[in-house]
């Protein structure tokens, strides 16, 4: 349903050294950058960090990034404990979602809930 997703950050040097690392397991990477914007994804940039225009708080978001696997989510909590970030949940499968649903949460520098998840059917 979506094309892409845009975040408004206060820090875009910090918000993009946080997602070039965190999302490399994820198989994303910088696909195009603007002035004031950079864009993420595989092919085509479907998630964008952009530096905000005034100093209004945002209210945290939560974003999912799909993992190809429950590796990828490890990967993704562990790189991004190892940046500092503040760990919401630990990775683990969350039944009360789906039997199949493993995902891993933090707070990326700008305090937003980011996750990576892994679903497994069947």
């Amino acid at each position: 349903m979506l094309d892409h997703l845009s975040l408004q950050v206060l820090d875009l040097e910090a918000a993009c050294a946080f997602y070039d690392a965190v999302l490399a397991p994820l198989n994303s990477r910088r696909l195009l950058e603007y002035p004031g914007a950079v864009g993420y994804g595989d092919q085509f940039p479907s998630f964008w960090v952009g530096q905000a225009t005034d100093r209004i708080p945002n209210r945290p978001v939560h974003v999912a990034f799909t993992a190809s696997d429950r590796e990828a989510v490890v990967t993704f909590f562990t790189t991004a404990k190892a940046l500092g970030a503040e760990v919401l949940h630990e990775p683990r499968i969350w039944p009360e979602y789906h039997p199949g649903y493993f995902g891993a949460f933090v707070r990326d520098p700008d305090g937003n809930n980011v996750e990576a998840v892994h679903h497994t059917f069947g």
